[in-house]
């Protein structure tokens, strides 16, 4: 036979808590240690700082780097400079100091500015295929890393 006090707990299982339910202390002591609830359970440390937890691998992500940003300089097949380009982490490119639109296709990050298709290799073992294109005048040259 079920007694009210099991049924009682049965139905308190299915409500969900509330988020102010943490204690005031416990939550002091996630915001110090860059934890929360998820990462403690995976071994982050309360206890502990935000930068020893960072230093552990826990706490707030690095930066993540684009393999495309940098500096680039691209070339016509006698050395002459064709353009200069700036790509920033976020792949935001700057082609001659003016902001173009580019897009990530099949690992490479493409770009057109008139008649030119730049394309920069993600993968920076393949340094010798990024090129660019001009279809105006049908000519191509290297792109390499400033």
């Amino acid at each position: 036979m079920v007694t009210a006090a099991t049924a009682l707990a049965a139905f308190g299982l299915y409500l969900p808590l509330a988020s102010h339910a943490i204690d005031p202390a416990y939550a002091k002591k996630l915001d110090r240690s860059g934890c929360t609830q998820v990462t403690e359970l995976k071994g982050c440390d309360i206890n502990k700082t935000k930068a020893e937890n960072a230093k552990a691998g826990f706490g707030t992500a690095a930066t993540a780097t684009s393999p495309y940003a940098g500096q680039w300089i691209a070339k016509n097949i006698d050395g002459r400079t064709v353009s200069a380009i700036r790509i920033d982490n976020k792949n935001k490119v700057m082609v001659d100091g003016k902001s173009v639109s580019s897009k990530l296709s099949d690992g490479a990050l493409v770009f057109k500015t008139g008649f030119i298709t730049y394309t920069i290799q993600g993968d920076p073992r393949l340094t010798n295929e990024n090129s660019w294109f001009d279809s105006d005048s049908q000519t191509t040259g290297p792109i390499r890393r400033k």
